[in-house]
């Protein structure tokens, strides 16, 4: 267990539980974890605060999965291609993790943040029309899903991650006409394949702080599976809402991070 004081625990416990029911809904429970990680270990390295960040988001993002999946209606075939090629995309880019620093990217995510939350503002009806589960999925699309969704999301989770969860559930949304819900099950799958994939290379690298990690994965854990009940027996409108609110409270933070005093 790194050197941190008590109250610096207290709150990286709160900030895991809130990240797990977070991660579980919507995704984007890294955008929470490992800014909190970043600052209640300021002596760390930067890829050590990613690499314990998957250790304890894999662990939030499994109880999520296998809540989904007995309660949900999910294609586990496509759902493990997309998580095979994630699987390779997170561990070529923790690969490169090492040598980025967080600053670079805060602003780019900021970026791409803004426009989902804009995306999602003008299609008030997406993701929970009952017509977008009827539609064909060609086989182009779920070659794009395995490729560009899989390959390429799994990269960025393993350069960086945090977000990965929300990306996903739009994606899916987007390209294989799943409702929010479906999506943010079908997530869950792939996001453990890349959380494994990453996680794999940071411990290789000796970025993991177990210790602090397995603390921390027992509230994210307890967070995750109340917010997969949640999003399930709600349903997709209330998914939608708090994507809403997740992608705008985190933009407002990225840049309070980036630029704040």
């Amino acid at each position: 267990m790194p050197d941190i004081s008590l109250t610096t625990l207290v709150l990286l416990a709160v900030a895991a539980a809130a990240a797990g029911w977070i991660d579980a809904v919507v995704g984007g429970g890294g955008l929470l974890l490992l800014p909190a990680l970043l600052l209640g270990l300021p002596q760390a390295p930067a890829a050590h605060a990613l690499g314990t960040n998957k250790a304890v988001a894999i662990v939030g993002t499994t109880g999520a999965a296998v809540t989904y999946l007995r309660r949900a209606t999910i294609d586990v075939r496509t759902a493990a291609r997309i998580g095979a090629a994630a699987l390779a995309g997170s561990m070529g880019g923790a690969f490169f993790a090492a040598g980025i620093s967080s600053a670079v990217l805060r602003p780019v995510i900021m970026v791409v943040l803004l426009g989902v939350a804009a995306f999602v503002l003008l299609r008030p009806g997406f993701g929970t029309l009952p017509e977008e589960r009827r539609r064909a999925v060609t086989r182009a699309r779920k070659v794009t899903a395995i490729v560009v969704v899989g390959g390429g999301i799994g990269f960025y989770d393993g350069l960086f991650g945090p977000g990965t969860g929300t990306f996903l559930v739009l994606a899916l949304t987007a390209v294989l006409h799943l409702d929010l819900v479906a999506a943010s099950a079908t997530a869950k799958v792939v996001n453990v394949c890349t959380n494994a994939g990453a996680l794999v290379m940071f411990a290789v690298q000796g970025a993991v702080l177990w210790q602090l990690a397995a603390v921390l994965a027992v509230f994210n854990l307890l967070g995750a599976t109340v917010g997969a009940r949640m999003a399930l027996r709600k349903g997709s409108g209330f998914v939608r809402g708090v994507l809403l609110t997740v992608v705008l409270l985190l933009v407002v933070k990225l840049g309070f991070d980036q630029w704040g005093p």
